[in-house]
C-alpha cells in the first residue's frame, strides 16, 4: 500500500470514521510501522524525559484542570513529561487522529468520544490497555458501569475521563419568581404545566422560555427523550427511530418550539441559560461548574435534578475517554500508562471532578477531602452521582454507524427549526441509518 497521504474524498470517508475507513488505517498500519509524534519540544527543566503527548478536546475550564493535572504530574517526577495539545472538538481531534495514523504521525493518548472511539476499535487501530495496566488494577480502580462500557471481548479499549450524563438543569430563582415548586420536575407533564406561569417572566427584556435544545450534538439528549417516551434509536442493529414512539417524543418537542412557543434551538444553550433567556436546560455534567459560575456572576441560584420521565424514565452516559494507538512505540505506551495512573489517583480523580462537574469516575475518589466536602455543600455536584446507577449504554446504531449521530441531529433540526413533522424527519433519517446498517453490519459485528 502506498503511504502518500489520502486523496480529498478518501480524507473525507476516513475523517467520518467508517469501519471500512478504519480498516485501511488497520492495513496501513501493518506497513507502516511505528508512528512518530505530534511537533513540540521538552522545556529545558524537564530535558531528558520521555515525551508523552495527549490530544485534549478540552477548552475553557476542562482544558485548564487537564493542564493543571499535567502540571502537577511533571513536577511530582523525573521521567516522563506529558504535553497536552488542544485539538478542538471531538470530531475534530478523531479526524486528525486518522490522517495522523495515515501520515505516520500520532499522539500517544487522545481523547476520544463515547461515539468515536468505536470507529478506531473497529480498524484495529486501537492498543488495549489490559497490555499496560493489568485488567485487575483497572476493575479495582474505575466504576464499573463507566469501564464496562470501553471493554469488548474481555479487553478495555476506552478508559473513563471525562465522562458524564445528561442533567436537569433550573433556574431556582425564576423558579421562585414564577411561584412553581422549588425542584426539578418528576415528569414532562408536571413541567408542562410549569411552564404556564415561568414563562410569563421576562429577562433583559425578553419572554423567558422553557428550555433550548442544543444544535450540534443535540442527538444525545434527544436519545433520552426516546427513552422516556419508549422509543429508541434502534434496537440492537435495527433501526427504530421512525417508529411511533420515537417520533412521539420527536412531536412533543415540536409542539414546544412552534406552538407554544416556549422552546427553542440554540447554538449556545449553556449560554441562554447562563444568561436566564431560559429557565430550565438538559445537558451534560461537564457543564456544571461553568454553569454554577455563571449563576454566581449573574445573581441567580442553580438547582440541578434527574431527567422528567414520561411512560418511563431514561437517562443515557456519554463524554470522553482515552484511548491508546496500537502503533506508538512501546516506551511511549509505557509512560502514557503511567499518566493515566496518576489521573486515577482518588485525589487526582476528586480535583478533576470539582473543577470540571465530570462524573467521578474512581468511586474512591467521593471519599477525597475535596470531593467529599464538595458534595456535601454543594447537592448539584451530587446530582450526577446519584443518577449514574439508573443509566443504560446509547442506542447501537447511533454509538456504531458512521455519522449516525450528524444524520440523527440534522433531522432534529429540520423539526425544531422547520416545523418538518417528526414522522417525516425521522423517516428520512431512518432511511439512511439503515443504509449505513447494511454497508457496516459485517464489520461491526466481527468485532463485538
Amino acid at each position: 500500500m502506498s503511504h502518500s497521504l489520502p486523496s480529498r474524498r478518501r480524507f473525507l470517508a476516513l475523517a467520518a470514521g467508517a469501519p471500512a475507513a478504519a480498516a485501511l488505517l488497520s492495513a496501513c498500519g501493518a506497513t507502516t510501522g511505528p508512528v512518530a509524534q505530534p511537533g513540540g519540544s521538552v522545556p529545558d527543566r524537564y530535558a531528558g524525559r520521555t515525551r508523552t503527548v495527549l490530544w485534549s478536546t478540552f477548552a475553557d475550564v476542562p482544558g485548564r484542570a487537564l493542564q493543571d493535572l499535567a502540571d502537577t504530574f511533571n513536577r511530582q517526577q523525573r521521567d516522563i513529561y506529558v504535553d497536552v495539545q488542544f485539538q478542538g472538538t471531538y470530531d475534530e481531534c478523531a479526524q486528525k487522529a486518522v490522517v495522523g495514523l495515515l501520515a505516520g504521525q500520532a499522539p500517544d493518548l487522545c481523547v476520544l468520544s463515547d461515539v468515536k472511539w468505536y470507529r478506531f476499535y473497529f480498524g484495529d487501530a486501537l492498543e488495549p490497555w489490559d497490555e499496560y495496566i493489568d485488567p485487575g488494577e483497572l476493575r479495582a480502580t474505575y466504576n464499573a458501569r463507566l469501564l464496562a462500557e470501553g471493554r469488548v471481548k474481555g479487553r478495555h479499549w476506552w478508559l473513563p475521563l471525562a465522562r458524564s450524563t445528561p442533567l436537569f438543569y433550573y433556574n431556582r430563582t425564576l423558579f421562585q419568581k414564577a411561584g412553581v415548586p422549588d425542584r426539578a420536575p418528576e415528569t414532562w407533564e408536571e413541567m408542562y404545566g410549569w411552564a404556564k406561569e415561568i414563562t410569563r417572566l421576562k429577562t433583559q427584556g425578553k419572554r423567558v422560555a422553557m428550555e433550548a435544545y442544543q444544535k450540534i450534538d443535540g442527538d444525545w439528549q434527544f436519545q433520552c427523550t426516546a427513552w422516556q417516551w419508549g422509543g429508541a434509536y434502534s434496537r440492537g442493529m435495527d433501526v427504530t427511530i421512525d417508529h411511533d414512539a420515537t417520533v412521539a417524543a420527536g412531536e412533543w418537542q415540536r409542539k414546544l418550539v412552534h406552538k407554544d412557543r416556549i422552546a427553542y434551538m440554540s447554538t449556545d444553550p449553556a449560554g441562554d441559560m447562563g444568561n436566564q433567556l431560559i429557565a430550565t436546560l438538559i445537558t451534560s455534567t461537564g457543564g456544571l461548574r461553568k454553569i454554577s459560575e455563571m449563576a454566581k456572576a449573574g445573581g441567580w441560584e442553580l438547582g440541578t435534578g434527574f431527567l422528567p420521565r414520561h411512560k418511563e424514565f431514561g437517562v443515557t452516559t456519554g463524554g470522553g475517554g482515552l484511548g491508546m494507538f496500537k502503533r506508538v512505540p512501546k516506551e511511549r505506551k509505557q509512560a502514557a500508562a503511567e499518566f493515566v495512573r496518576f489521573l486515577a489517583r482518588p485525589e487526582n480523580a476528586a480535583q478533576w471532578t470539582v473543577q470540571t462537574g465530570y462524573l467521578p469516575v474512581v468511586p474512591a475518589a467521593t471519599k477525597s477531602p475535596a470531593l467529599a466536602g464538595l458534595l456535601k455543600k454543594d447537592p448539584n455536584f451530587s446530582t450526577a452521582v446519584r443518577q449514574l446507577p439508573h443509566t443504560r449504554k446509547g442506542d447501537q446504531v447511533r454509538m456504531m454507524v458512521p455519522n449516525a449521530n450528524v444524520q440523527i441531529y440534522t433531522g432534529l433540526q429540520k423539526i425544531w427549526t422547520g416545523n418538518t413533522p417528526a414522522r417525516q424527519a425521522f423517516s428520512e433519517v431512518a432511511t439512511r441509518l439503515r443504509k449505513g446498517v447494511d454497508r457496516h453490519r459485517q464489520s461491526i459485528e466481527e468485532h463485538l
